[in-house]
């Protein structure tokens, strides 16, 4: 139990109904959760308004209420406190009622359209190699030390965030890497967090289903920095524009990385290959397993908060030459007689399947097909849907259009509005096959000896959504299968 007062710390209370002395037991945001003397949080949401829901909380239990309106009605002995956001009311109460673990760990948080996951679980292998005690929260897992905890969201609720981050404080937990995105800042997730540095990786076209502007999304990008205390630092990637736009109005200590303009730490691409990248980094080579000219700008994203962490040069150059790909990210099979390479990737965003396409286009030798199978969620920005078709089919010698996730949307229609890009001279490339796993299987058979196959867009996922039903779906395994099968 924890006295109510207490946990208000820091919330902007506009007005108070009843007494805050009274202890509480849980803090919770979902009424159908609420349990005898918990504390309600009623959030407006983009799908539903908590504010609806008091009354069922009250009946459930509920001690307290936050809201950002008093209902009419007030049931004697629960306590009403009227805030002006509720879900950075949240964020606040959060931590207070997990004792502010944050501040009691170095809290790294990465941020960015792409390069999130695979900076942050970098990172946390890094450290865990390197003999600390490490915890990250991401879109593939959570982790506390070596437990591994399935994640829901990219950035999950504050409160989830604070158990985490209590449990890493139980268990001696030194650094935290977090995955930091737009939603989560916007929905004050992150808000009441100590961060003791901030990564952005790039910023391109993403969430403008959420966001109104891609101005809007890159500004709210932007207030994770603003946000950041001086004590912290905050490390940009100045290739991209939107880098500098970053540190305009941050407290933080700023450092900055890049591989085609002057940095703080800059690197150059020596040798790319299927097997690895070999860079110069601030003159010093370093070999690594992950490959792409994307990957590169990770790689040195990591060096760089290593060292600003701490981590001596030569121990985490070595570490980074022993890391390998995070699953999704670029990982590939090789077919045993036909040498056929299947590459699987995350690639959910325009700008991140032209990078992992030009990756391949760069060191295959153009004697093989580069088939592309891809596809676009439902329920999200449709406006990326034909800029994604217009990518594929430009830069692949044959494409198949497929579903990705279409949760409650009609898949056809989605492949339609994604064929839309495609331009004349290359309608001869392009073929739609609805069925995810018939597409795979498609692409299988389309391949010749040392032809590459890229299936973009779920990555690490390992269902697919349909209706409303995850359904067990995991495109390694699958296209390994095929591949199998061919050999046969």
């Amino acid at each position: 139990m924890k006295v109510f007062k207490d946990i208000l710390y820091r919330v902007q209370i506009e007005a108070v109904v009843g007494s805050t002395s009274v202890s509480i037991n849980k803090l919770q945001f979902d009424s159908r959760k609420v349990e005898l003397n918990d504390a309600f949080v009623a959030i407006r949401g983009s799908i539903s308004d908590g504010h609806k829901f008091i009354e069922q909380a009250v009946n459930n239990g509920a001690l307290a209420v936050i809201c950002e309106e008093i209902p009419e009605q007030i049931v004697n002995g629960v306590t009403y406190v009227e805030v002006k956001n509720t879900q950075q009311a949240l964020a606040f109460m959060a931590a207070n009622y997990y004792e502010n673990p944050s501040e009691k760990l170095k809290l790294i948080g990465v941020t960015g359209t792409n390069g999130k996951t695979t900076i942050a679980t970098l990172l946390y292998n890094l450290f865990t190699k390197a003999g600390f005690k490490v915890g990250l929260l991401s879109t593939v897992n959570v982790k506390v030390g070596d437990k591994a905890f399935d994640a829901v969201r990219t950035t999950p609720d504050s409160i989830t965030i604070n158990a985490y981050l209590k449990q890493m404080n139980d268990e001696g937990v030194e650094f935290c890497f977090m995955e930091v995105s737009s939603h989560g800042i916007d929905q004050h997730r992150t808000t009441a967090l100590e961060f003791a540095g901030g990564i952005f990786t790039n910023l391109s076209h993403d969430h403008l289903d959420y966001h109104s502007s891609f101005v809007e999304y890159r500004d709210v990008k932007k207030r994770f920095f603003d946000e950041l205390p001086a004590s912290a630092f905050a490390l940009v990637n100045t290739d991209d524009k939107n880098g500098q736009v970053m540190l305009q109005n941050t407290k933080a200590q700023k450092y900055t990385y890049a591989l085609k303009s002057y940095a703080d730490y800059k690197a150059q691409i020596l040798e790319n290959s299927f097997t690895g990248l070999l860079l110069k980094v601030n003159d010093q080579e370093l070999w690594t397993r992950l490959i792409g000219s994307f990957n590169a700008y990770n790689v040195l994203a990591i060096y760089a908060a290593a060292e600003l962490l701490g981590l001596e040069t030569l121990e985490s150059l070595k570490i980074i030459s022993e890391l390998n790909s995070v699953n999704g990210r670029f990982q590939y099979v090789i077919s045993a007689e036909e040498k056929i390479t299947a590459i699987v990737d995350y690639a959910h965003t325009p700008d991140a399947l032209k990078n992992v396409l030009e990756t391949i286009n760069n060191i295959r030798t153009k004697n093989e097909e580069l088939i592309t199978v891809v596809g676009c969620g439902g329920d999200r920005d449709s406006t990326k849907r034909p800029k994604m078709g217009h990518i594929a089919s430009a830069l692949s010698t044959k494409v198949i259009f497929t579903s990705d996730n279409p949760r409650t949307e009609d898949p056809d229609k989605i492949v339609e509005e994604v064929e839309a890009g495609v331009e004349p001279q290359n309608f001869k490339k392009v073929t739609s096959v609805t069925n995810r796993k018939q597409a795979i299987k498609a692409a299988c058979q389309m391949a010749k000896q040392n032809d590459i196959i890229l299936i973009a867009g779920k990555g690490h996922e390992t269902y697919q959504e349909i209706n409303g039903e995850r359904k067990d779906f995991d495109d390694l395994k699958i296209v390994n299968g095929f591949l199998k099968q061919l050999n046969k």
